[in-house]
């Protein structure tokens, strides 16, 4: 019995052997390891297993070390690799063999590619390039019932010569169009884009490429390339048809979902309200499309509501721009036309009173308008007889002439005795 134990235990000690790696067993680096531009910032990594190494029964995985623009590692057991990343510097990776279930082995030495940065005079790139998205209600096209639109800007290069022309691509998964309607500064050269519809998918979380090269009689101009996260540069669509009531002392306000393809439940919303009589702005933050809010007194309110993508459909991005104002309420105070005309009316009367002193203290009204003088009079009545004596007649006339002074006139008899 003891014989066969023996020999049993040396089978299992040789299997063993067997499965278990060889301490000594060396990995050796890959082959023909190539960095390929297939698209706008996105390349293709690809090397091939070296057909040199031992086999074993090790299993054998690649480590891949992303030495620019950005350093970045993982890990990968497939022999090519697509990364999506900005160009414009220029490109290089590192790569080699690892034990992908032993660690206990020696990973192989290291082999790099590089891609150059593309060709161009320095200073020549646009800078500032900002990118934002919208999307609007579309029901007459095929490509779905909401559009997104695409709006960039960017500033010319320090030392781009006066004839640079720029033009404005960009790419999202497959899709990659140019643009066809430019801004221009005064000197005729190409610094926004405006896509009007897109490809762009606004729920999607792929990357945005956008790429602006250029062209110049004086210089060559070097191209530029930038990536976008579409939840950062989404601009939202205000809450549409806000509307709001008071019964009592409750202030309700109601507001539909901004024209989005996202559905109800994945906004956030804050309501702003301004009470016009005390003076102060009362903000609420909200997760559905309704407020109900008590109010303690009569007066006016100001009201606007703007919305967000909530973190839970997307990653947190912009917030709207806050809706058209509406007005509900009360307002007890006085207009701003009416107190205006007030004001207005109290300095005329101010002015005028000053005049007024003015030209008492200084007597001014009787230089400017002097009295007009008036003929006296010693009597009211006064008697003026006046004896003819005509040759030849023994007849005696008197002339009697009476004034007799009325208020505010004079009347003059005549008497003829």
């Amino acid at each position: 019995m003891a014989p066969e134990l023996l020999i049993l235990l040396g089978l299992a000690v040789i299997l063993q052997a067997d499965l278990l790696p060889d301490k000594k067993f060396l990995l050796l680096p890959p082959v023909n390891f190539t960095i390929k531009a297939v698209n706008l910032a996105q390349v293709l990594l690809h090397w091939e297993p070296n057909p040199d190494q031992e086999q074993s029964n090790v299993q054998l995985g690649y480590h891949v070390k992303i030495n620019a623009p950005q350093e970045e590692d993982y890990e990968t057991r497939n022999t090519e690799s697509s990364l999506v990343t900005i160009l414009h510097k220029g490109f290089s990776a590192s790569v080699q063999t690892v034990p992908w279930n032993d660690r206990s082995l020696q990973a192989s030495t290291w082999v790099s590619a590089e891609l150059k940065a593309p060709p161009g005079s320095p200073g020549t790139e646009i800078v500032n390039l900002t990118c934002t998205t919208n999307t609007k209600a579309d029901n007459y096209t095929h490509l779905g019932p909401y559009q997104v639109s695409l709006h960039c800007t960017w500033l010319v290069g320090k030392d781009a010569p006066d004839d640079t022309q720029y033009f404005l691509y960009y790419r999202y998964r497959s899709r990659t169009e140019e643009c066809q309607e430019y801004s221009k500064d005064v000197l005729q050269r190409n610094v926004a884009c405006w896509f009007p519809r897109t490809f762009i998918n606004s729920k999607g979380r792929d990357s945005l490429a956008v790429y602006v090269n250029g062209s110049s009689k004086e210089a060559s101009i070097k191209p530029f390339d930038q990536l976008f996260a579409l939840h950062a540069i989404d601009r939202v669509n205000p809450p549409a048809n806000v509307t709001a009531e008071i019964k009592g002392t409750c202030l309700s306000i109601h507001w539909e979902k901004p024209v989005s393809a996202f559905p109800s439940h994945c906004f956030d919303y804050e309501v702003k309200i301004y009470n016009a009589k005390k003076g102060y702005f009362q903000t609420e933050k909200m997760t559905t499309n309704t407020l109900i809010t008590i109010i303690d007194d009569v007066s006016k309110y100001y009201i606007q509501v703007r919305a967000a993508v909530s973190p839970v459909c997307r990653m947190t991005g912009l917030w709207s721009e806050w809706s058209q104002p509406i007005y509900v309420g009360k307002d007890d105070q006085k207009p701003w036309r009416e107190w205006f005309l007030i004001a207005v009316m109290m300095t005329i009367c101010f002015i005028l009173l000053i005049f007024s002193l003015i030209c008492r203290i200084c007597h001014l009204w009787t230089k400017l308008f002097p009295p007009v003088p008036v003929p006296k009079s010693n009597a009211n009545d006064f008697l003026v007889t006046i004896n003819n004596e005509k040759t030849g007649s023994s007849e005696t006339e008197i002339e009697v002439i009476s004034y007799v002074e009325q208020a505010g006139f004079e009347t003059l008899e005549d008497s003829v005795f």
